[in-house]
């Protein structure tokens, strides 16, 4: 279990000098927002908070070791190199649509995004070439218990889970046609996200016990032949023993043909249907509802939300963030190096290294300098993790040199170094994790303080 958290921009020092507060001003009269000054003004990516969806892997679940693929895949699926043109230079990777492998609920690109948790994927912007003209924004999808959803894409266009990675990567981020073996890896990474755990659901797909009585009595209206078509239910397309898909697409009165989507986890996937255009599981019962004219009673309808509310549950939906966290992470995504060094393998060691020194950049960006005042103390504690951070970026470039002139013993001796720094680093950053954008009400003062900061600005210009 781990989390990630990437940010579209540094975070900005605070303090109270007029020259700050002007220059702030002045940077927001630019008609350039958004990391690299390159995504539209009021992009959100969701990616700075604490609690974010939690991840694991059946491979974990299942009692054995991260592999060597997983490791790659999983680092690559957190590389922005991977992609092309804007995407690449805004620092955006898969992560930022499928955060922690799940979907992202707030996702908004202005021009782009028809409402939070939407994305048109044939957009100008990433991939002029790939633009069908046409604003279309659906939502990116979970991608927990992938290897048993095919097939892929919400119109189910891809057969394979490889067909529809390299279609995000070259077609809708413009990104170079992809090596076999980072196909190989974000392949094998993402078949190995699991389902979360949920102990209202028995492993064929019936309530448990600990499912409300009202979730229940969802159950037999979920198993129940429609009043107009016998030969239909909820459970035909939603089959409880088959993950709740039937691997066929359906027209259901939304415009075209989609792929039945899972209910495991789905409580957390919102918002619903292909494009998002429903919030909650009652705005989708009641189309349902009306679309099939099943005559559901308001009690009814209640017990089949109840139903999904239980199917799609988990028992631990999100995860805090650490420093502990952040460093396990970054330690999987490292332990690459141990088997692209040796095999001299420049491609792999390259994205590792750039994807690894962004790691400690962003951990570094968690522990305010000098000029943030709203931090209460501990500034030698944050100056020393901060110093920690850089050396270890330093560290990287070391490794990432000797590889681009061929001298993979210097790689390896490299990698020795910031193997013996990294758990220097990891003591000072645990040591200063008190002072540091971890703690919720560290946290907390500097989002007031950057909130001030900003409003000043806006009354300077």
């Amino acid at each position: 279990m781990r989390l990630r958290m990437q940010r579209a921009q540094p975070w900005l020092a605070i303090g109270c000098a007029a020259a700050l507060v002007i220059g702030i001003a002045a940077a927001a009269a630019r008609p350039i927002v958004g990391r690299e000054g390159l995504l539209p003004p009021g992009t959100e990516l969701n990616e700075d908070v604490l609690d974010q969806p939690t991840e694991l892997f059946d491979s974990e679940l299942a009692g054995g070791k991260r592999s060597y693929l997983l490791n790659l895949g999983d680092m690559l699926f957190s590389s922005p190199a991977i992609l092309g043109g804007v995407a690449r230079q805004a620092g955006m990777s898969c992560e930022s649509c499928h955060q922690q492998g799940t979907n992202n609920a707030k996702l908004f690109i202005p021009g782009m995004s028809v409402r939070p948790g939407t994305f048109d994927t044939t957009n100008a912007l990433f991939n002029p070439k790939n633009d069908d003209g046409v604003f279309n924004p659906v939502t990116p999808p979970s991608l927990r218990g992938a290897k048993f959803l095919a097939p892929y894409a919400h119109n189910g266009r891809f057969p394979t889970l490889r067909d529809f990675i390299r279609n995000a990567i070259v077609n809708e981020f413009a990104g170079p046609g992809p090596s076999g073996q980072v196909l190989d890896a974000l392949e094998a990474y993402i078949k190995d996200i699991a389902f979360l755990p949920n102990d209202k659901l028995t492993e064929g797909g019936r309530l448990s016990a600990k499912a409300s009585a009202a979730a229940h009595r969802g159950e037999v209206l979920f198993n129940k032949p429609f009043r107009n078509d016998a030969s239909m239910s909820c459970s035909s397309c939603h089959q409880p023993t088959a993950s709740f898909v039937d691997h066929e697409t359906h027209d259901v009165g939304t415009g075209d043909a989609f792929k039945t989507p899972t209910l495991l986890n789905a409580g957390l996937n919102a918002p619903y249907f292909h494009d998002g255009r429903y919030d909650t599981f009652d705005q989708v019962v009641a189309y349902f509802d009306r679309h099939f004219d099943l005559k559901l009673t308001n009690a009814e309808q209640s017990d089949l939300v109840a139903y999904l509310d239980a199917v799609g549950a988990a028992d631990q939906p999100v995860t805090r963030d650490t420093v502990q966290i952040e460093l396990d992470e970054i330690a999987q995504f490292a332990s690459v190096l141990d088997t692209a060094v040796p095999e001299k393998n420049g491609e792999v060691i390259t994205l590792t290294t750039d994807t690894i020194g962004n790691k400690w950049r962003e951990l570094g960006e968690n522990f305010p300098g000098r000029t943030d005042t709203s931090v209460g103390g501990g500034l030698t504690e944050r100056l020393r993790a901060i110093g920690a951070a850089r050396e270890q970026v330093l560290n990287l470039r070391r490794v990432a040199m000797a590889s681009s002139a061929g001298d993979f013993d210097g790689a390896a001796d490299a990698l020795a170094d910031y193997r013996k720094q990294t758990a220097i680093a990891a003591a000072a950053m645990k040591q200063a994790e008190r002072y540091s954008l971890f703690n919720p009400q560290v946290r907390a003062a500097h989002f007031r303080a950057l909130q001030r900061l900003t409003e000043m600005a806006a009354a300077a210009r």
